[in-house]
């Protein structure tokens, strides 16, 4: 998933073993308890009802029990209605069994309790979600691109899958999937699965993933979706008004998997699509396998921000097909993922786009780290008592990057690459922790190649704080262009107009707007604004950044295309720092309620959550 900010508590000292683990093994974000039965398999078979919110049927669980004393399966759950639990035999003849739900607890849902008699391999639960569950969104016509129809998208990461499928909601288990979805008959349906591009609309749809997915990986799509083919293997799904600017954008596709392919090893897959969501999807991306949910706001016209597909088709190697085993070691899965999107950045749009976008994550990342006291700088924080929701930073995205961006300048892509390449395929299809990572990384690359990467420089990366003294130093050539004249600019000497912007990439305006002082005057708001109309720029991180600047130097002409910006999207990382911005003086306060008033209801939980929070933080 693109990365988006979040608070995390401070951990404490940092340990001098070669790696003692700083979390349990086990994941504290699940009831399940997999070592003494493991869902191997789920069937499911959903009647979506797009007017009451709900999703209503049956999912049969496949058991395989590790403990031969065990007599009870613990599932997670949240605000699931549980009707019935039966006992499968081998010819699907029910029985019933007794079944208990926990008191729910804020972050984890309810520990479903079923009472196991006999070991049997299969379960079926019938059940219905609440139209208010936190893994689905429902959106009515006119919040959507087309206004005709109704729309419903899912979010399973992190534990969000338990509020819409009754199952162990934990990283740590893989599974297979089929599903038989039944909807409305003038929609289509979408699934982290095998996709039928020429599926009729029938009302009718069945799925199946043969490949084992962990559950925060399981994605459902109900809308008007229009289907156009990018290549031989990959499709886009998208309402039909933006699906043919969403083809010319992602036109790319078919060779970022080819050149992930090359550099990473097969694409175990099978087909890659990308479903552009409406503009409430709270992210940038979601890497559902087979299906990548992505945002709107990437649909700049000139391919600038394709590195989210890039980052989104990284996670078939990162990710999906090696995943963290519980979310403290999400590094393993974001870390990874930039790593090889970076590298796909490089092979398909040249060395420039790619340093361009690292800089640009390391500045930030240093900013973190000098603005917030209370941002967790370790690349495996202890997340036991949080919401995974509200655990994870730029941390593990930029400092997981850097980390292997440290390994290869060190070894040199001629035995880092085989390295990483046999790192996917050792452990393919497994959920694992650092220290594992690590013991993998000791017999594989530092043991055959001494003295090029101490163990003391390891932990450094994995449990010290700040940004390690043996980070490498890699800045944007095109970047100090910029930053020349962005001086001259501040200092009197150069026009507005002389800057060049009309020539920048999306990257460099990024870093003109992220490297200017908090503080504009209002004349140099407006010199940039008359030579740049950055107000009603339709590039969405952009915007983000002018709009941030228009608060703080109290622009307020571009308050009424900052209000829009703030209405029609609801991507977190582009939104929520403009309402904490606003919330700092009382005008402003009331300005971010008001926004938030209306257009709360085209946002999507988690973004309602961000923003709530956001707003009832700030001292008043």
């Amino acid at each position: 998933m693109i990365s988006h900010r979040r608070l995390l508590a401070g951990l404490t000292s940092v340990l001098p073993l070669l790696f003692s683990p700083l979390v349990s093994a086990a994941d504290t974000h699940s009831y399940a308890e997999p070592g003494k039965v493991l869902v191997t398999a789920l069937d499911l078979d959903l009647n979506v009802a797009m007017d009451k919110h709900v999703l209503s049927g049956h999912a049969d669980l496949s058991l395989d029990w590790k403990d031969k004393s065990a007599h009870e399966l613990v599932l997670d759950t949240r605000d699931l209605s549980i009707e019935q639990v039966d006992l499968l035999d081998a010819k699907n003849k029910a029985s019933s069994l007794e079944f208990e739900l926990s008191a729910a607890d804020p972050i984890l849902g309810s520990a479903l309790h079923i009472a196991m008699p006999k070991q049997g391999a299969k379960v079926r639960i019938t059940y219905h979600t609440s139209p208010n569950a936190s893994g689905l969104q429902w959106l009515d016509a006119l919040q959507t691109a087309g206004k005709k129809h109704p729309f419903l998208f899912s979010q399973s990461e992190a534990i969000h899958a338990r509020s819409w499928v009754p199952l162990q909601d934990s990283p740590a288990v893989r599974f297979t999937y089929t599903a038989h979805i039944r909807t409305p008959k003038e929609l289509r349906a979408a699934m982290s699965a095998d996709n039928d591009i020429n599926h009729a609309l029938d009302g009718d749809f069945k799925f199946s993933m043969p490949q084992r997915i962990p559950s925060y990986l399981m994605a459902l799509s109900v809308g008007d979706m229009a289907v156009e083919a990018t290549g031989p293997r990959s499709a886009i799904f998208a309402d039909p008004g933006v699906v043919k600017a969403a083809v010319t954008e992602f036109s790319d596709t078919e060779k970022m998997i080819a050149t992930a392919e090359k550099l990473f090893g097969a694409y175990r897959w099978g087909r890659y699509d990308i479903l552009v969501l409406p503009p409430s999807f709270p992210f940038g991306g979601m890497e559902n396998p087979r299906l990548t949910f992505a945002t709107p706001t990437v649909l700049a016209g000139d391919k600038s921000l394709v590195s989210l597909v890039a980052h989104e088709l990284a996670h078939s190697w990162s990710g999906n097909l090696v995943t963290n085993a519980s979310w403290d070691h999400i590094w393993l899965n974001e870390g990874f993922t930039t790593y090889v999107q970076g590298r796909i950045v490089e092979a398909i749009y040249g060395r420039d786009q790619d340093l361009m976008e690292f800089q640009l994550s390391t500045d930030a990342l240093r900013r973190s780290f000098a603005d917030d006291p209370k941002l967790d700088q370790h690349l495996v924080p202890d997340l036991k008592g949080l919401d995974p929701d509200d655990g994870l930073s730029d941390v593990p995205y930029t400092k997981g990057d850097w980390f292997l961006r440290f390994l290869e300048a060190r070894f040199g892509r001629e035995v880092f690459d085989p390295f990483i390449r046999g790192y996917f395929d050792h452990f393919a299809f497994q959920s694992i922790t650092t220290p594992q990572f690590v013991d993998y990384l000791k017999a594989n690359l530092l043991d055959k190649n001494p003295g090029k990467v101490s163990m003391d420089e390891v932990n450094e990366w994995l449990q010290g704080v700040g940004i390690p003294k043996t980070a490498p130093d890699l800045q944007a050539p095109r970047f100090k262009i910029v930053a020349a004249n962005r001086d001259k600019w501040l200092a009197g000497t150069l026009d507005a107009k002389a800057l060049n912007g009309k020539k920048y990439s999306t990257q460099e305006w990024e870093y003109f707007l992220d490297s200017l002082p908090p503080k504009l005057t209002l004349a140099q708001m407006q010199q940039l604004d008359a030579a740049y109309d950055l107000t009603h720029t339709g590039n969405a991180p952009i915007g983000f950044r002018w709009y941030l600047h228009a608060v703080r130097s109290n622009y307020t002409a571009a308050y009424t295309a900052m209000q829009a910006h703030m209405i029609r999207i609801g991507r977190r990382i582009l939104i929520v720092p403009l309402y904490v911005e606003l919330a700092k003086t009382p005008d402003g306060l009331a300005l971010a309620r008001k926004i938030y008033a209306e257009a709360k209801p085209g946002y999507h939980p988690l973004t309602r959550a961000s923003v709530e929070k956001a707003l009832s933080d700030t001292k008043r």
